[in-house]
């Protein structure tokens, strides 16, 4: 007779919830479409020092906000505290 290993049970909670950040998404995709150049976005969910940065580089040359905006859109943007900024619902 084999030995078998035991069916391991299913975790209903593959992957634990996202924290939510308290900064909303509506502002932070508009800031970033509008004056992401600036790197205002990144100041509102209070990311300063790249804030900065983007400000000073005309947000990457226009690399970086194109990157932000996608991550924003697709809720993979986090703001300062690491907490993401999502759409409601």
């Amino acid at each position: 007779m084999e030995n078998q290993p035991a069916a391991q049970p299913q975790n209903q909670e593959a992957t634990p919830a996202k924290p939510k950040s308290e900064k909303a998404f509506v502002p932070a995709i508009l800031l970033c479409f509008f004056l992401g150049s600036l790197g205002i976005h990144r100041f509102y969910v209070g990311k300063i020092g790249t804030g900065i940065l983007m400000l000073v580089t005309l947000g990457g040359f226009g690399i970086w906000v194109l990157i932000d905006l996608v991550m924003i859109v697709t809720g993979n943007f986090k703001d300062a505290e690491g907490k993401y900024i999502k759409v409601e619902g």
